[in-house]
């Protein structure tokens, strides 16, 4: 009987994914990107709730955008006050870039990320942003992108907002000073302006940078100020 049942039972193969073509780059920039820069993380958490009242407003005037093109729009108000977070870092120097490309992460089929460039993300309007956000994104899973959006981002964002991640651990996209990482939105209680404490939408916020290119201090300044643009947003 026992033999009988152990035939019977389906065989289980495990499964050989090779590290080669784009998911082998993808591995490789990674390892060299974590062992090349000194990279650390700070987190923070921060209030949402004029961000999305903005949303709201925003599509009642016709103006129909995201909530992480609102979150662009804050990222670029912040490196504008601390420009020193938008460029290049290697072994011999940093280049801090007088424009924005900000780089978007994007899923792709077969467990495969890119991240396409917002170009110029600071010259645009809101709306206009949020078109070309779209744009980059379906473009970068139709493979037609050009090099200067697959490989001149000066700041990448990633987003993680519809897991039950609050913090992570993003990568730097290498040779970039940073990486903004984008945790889930949870309800919790918060305490306001007024000492009282309220239940609000709060989420979660994780900077990588590398420490070659900007000390702690400023990163964490930097990330203070972009709570602070999020949670006056108007």
């Amino acid at each position: 009987m026992t033999d009988n049942l152990v035939s019977e039972t389906p065989a289980r193969e495990e499964k050989i994914i090779p590290l080669t073509g784009m998911k082998g780059m993808i591995a490789k920039k990674m390892v060299e990107s974590l062992t090349t820069t000194a990279q650390l993380t700070h987190n923070a958490s921060c209030d949402v709730t004029a961000l999305l009242n903005r949303k709201k407003e925003l599509a009642n005037n016709g103006i129909k955008v995201s909530f992480e093109d609102l979150i662009v729009d804050a990222v670029i108000e912040a490196i504008k006050k601390h420009p020193g977070i938008n460029g290049y870092a290697d072994d011999k120097q940093i280049e801090v870039k007088p424009f924005m490309h900000i780089a978007v992460a994007v899923a792709l089929e077969g467990d495969l990320l890119m991240a396409p460039a917002i170009l110029n993300a600071d010259e645009l309007q809101i709306a206009e942003r949020a078109v070309a956000r779209k744009d980059v994104i379906a473009r970068a899973k139709t493979n037609k992108l050009n090099v200067t959006e697959m490989t001149k981002g000066t700041f990448t964002i990633s987003n993680l907002g519809l897991s039950r991640v609050q913090h992570f651990t993003p990568i730097v996209n290498k040779p970039q000073i940073a990486i903004l990482g984008l945790g889930e939105v949870r309800k919790q209680y918060w305490e306001c302006e007024n000492g009282e404490l309220e239940v609000r939408p709060i989420m979660g916020l994780s900077l990588s940078f590398d420490h070659r290119a900007i000390n702690g201090g400023p990163a964490a300044d930097f990330l203070t100020d972009l709570c602070k643009i999020i949670e006056n947003n108007s």
